[in-house]
């Protein structure tokens, strides 16, 4: 499906406003092609920090948008936290109904940054292991509630001479229980006339959900995908996963191959290494059974404590060790560097420091 990604941005900026899409936003300030064309640039492709920053819009024009409420972005920056490691950035974003979610800039060596967006605000599929699935679901983000937190890492680069180099969204929520909102957001992120950010540089990470990535091989998108696997057997899926009780491990694999057969592209497998619960040298070798795709490739995840979380992580051995077997199995195998877990910036903590649910019960 093609998605225009102007008209998505407009007539979301067009509702917050109470317009109900962009030719009532063009009637309204008497807009004409090519004023929206420059307002459309100025917010995504040159980041203009507000209205007031678009020079090439008339001075009334500016005031009169300005006094009306419309704005070029939709999250407000909370709370900016920076790690030690002097490579993590988190920002916690107030929503405009008061929602908060949160986005990670990590800066990686010879000018790779990755920005990691939030798809919802909450998670409704509740994986043990992760601190926003045990905070509960509020919401859907609307495309570009979604993009705007890629935009405000952006602004922030560009200040440096620097630029967004990747987007994965493994933030907040499962993208495909908010699918259409997040393949706007993923045109948004693409549009040679915006952003422009090539679709190979983009990651959607799903728990497993089966009918979407049916969906998703359709969209006919050079886009990644992850799949959040974490256990080789069903048994000790359903234990940390729901999800695997509505689409076991052999439904999930399918899916999987019928994609890699449709798209010819790589799937990548998340998994997050628990001490004792699917890091032993059995699950290694189940694992490998399982990985029998020639498009397959597997990332170990060290596993970062939670507040909530009833889990240790594996210990560097372990996790190395349980590489090598998948590696001598022939299973391509890495190992993930995380960064950014001294402010609940890594993989599983978004919502941990914020509203874990020991802290709302006041315990």
């Amino acid at each position: 499906m093609t998605r225009d990604a102007r008209s998505i941005w407009f007539n979301e900026a067009s509702a917050r406003i109470g317009l109900s899409d962009e030719t009532q936003l063009a009637l309204r300030f008497a807009l004409k092609p090519y004023r929206l064309a420059q307002i459309y640039r100025g917010a995504t492709k040159e980041l203009a920090r507000d209205v007031e920053a678009l020079t090439t819009l008339p001075k009334e024009l500016r005031a009169s948008l300005t006094a009306s409420g419309f704005a070029l972005g939709c999250v407000e920056p909370v709370t900016i936290q920076r790690s030690r490691d002097g490579q993590t950035s988190k920002g916690l974003f107030r929503l405009r109904d008061g929602n908060e979610v949160e986005a990670v800039l990590m800066e990686h060596r010879e000018e790779r940054t990755t920005v990691c967006i939030s798809s919802q605000a909450g998670c409704a599929f509740a994986c043990r292991f992760c601190s926003t699935g045990q905070a509960g679901y509020t919401r859907n983000l609307v495309a570009s509630e979604i993009f705007d937190q890629a935009r405000f890492f952006a602004l922030e680069l560009a200040a440096r001479g620097k630029r967004v180099t990747n987007i994965v969204f493994m933030g907040m929520g499962e993208p495909f229980h908010n699918y259409e909102n997040v393949m706007g957001a993923v045109a948004l992120l693409n549009d040679p006339h915006g952003f422009g950010l090539g679709h190979r540089h983009i990651t959607i990470s799903t728990v497993g959900m089966v009918n979407r990535i049916d969906a998703f091989a359709d969209e006919h998108l050079q886009v990644n995908l992850a799949i959040s696997l974490h256990a080789p057997t069903d048994a000790i899926r359903a234990t940390i996963m729901p999800v695997n009780r509505r689409y076991p491990l052999a439904q999930l694999l399918a899916a999987c191959e019928r994609y890699v057969e449709k798209t010819h592209r790589k799937v990548f497998f998340e998994y997050v290494m628990l001490a004792g619960v699917n890091d032993s040298d059995e699950s290694a070798r189940a694992l490998a059974r399982i990985m029998t795709g020639h498009l397959y490739h597997v990332n170990l995840i060290p596993y970062n404590a939670t507040p909530d979380g009833p889990f240790q992580g594996s210990s560097k051995e372990r996790i190395w060790i349980f590489a090598k077997i998948l590696d001598e199995a022939g299973v391509p195998t890495t190992v993930r560097h995380s960064m950014g877990s001294d402010i609940a910036a890594a993989c599983g903590q978004l919502r941990a420091q914020t509203q874990p649910k020991a802290a709302r019960r006041g315990a």
